[in-house]
């Protein structure tokens, strides 16, 4: 199950939070294949202004994307081509929604979940 979730700076992403949340999940559906659609789950957190800074200013033109996938991921021949295609699908999307400015800020860390450390509604996700 691919679980995102993404911080922006609060004025950036109100408003834009549905638009945000298709292009996303989109993305995803783009890589893995439409049969990770309904799996996507997204969360959005929006950052107070002063509060995303970069060199130590503040800034309003960075974005943050975590993307918890299986640690198999990893492991496949063809990972090195599958994690490069989520890392510019995923900044893809967050530019097409908040603007391209913060493409050069953005940032997407791919974070690997054994399958016995993944669980939803309490039990372990298969």
């Amino acid at each position: 199950m691919p679980h995102l979730t993404v911080h922006l700076p609060e004025n950036r992403l109100t408003g834009r939070e549905l638009m945000l949340v298709a292009a996303l999940t989109e993305a995803i559906a783009d890589v893995y294949g439409e049969w990770a659609r309904d799996l996507v789950s997204v969360r959005l957190a929006g950052v107070p202004a002063g509060r995303f800074a970069q060199g130590g200013k503040a800034v309003d033109t960075n974005a943050s994307v975590t993307l918890g996938v299986r640690a198999g991921l990893f492991d496949r021949p063809d990972a090195a081509q599958i994690t490069a295609r989520l890392g510019t699908a995923l900044t893809d999307a967050v530019t097409r929604v908040i603007g391209d400015d913060v493409r050069a800020g953005t940032t997407v860390e791919l974070v690997a979940s054994p399958p016995e450390r993944t669980f939803v509604g309490g039990a372990l996700a298969v």
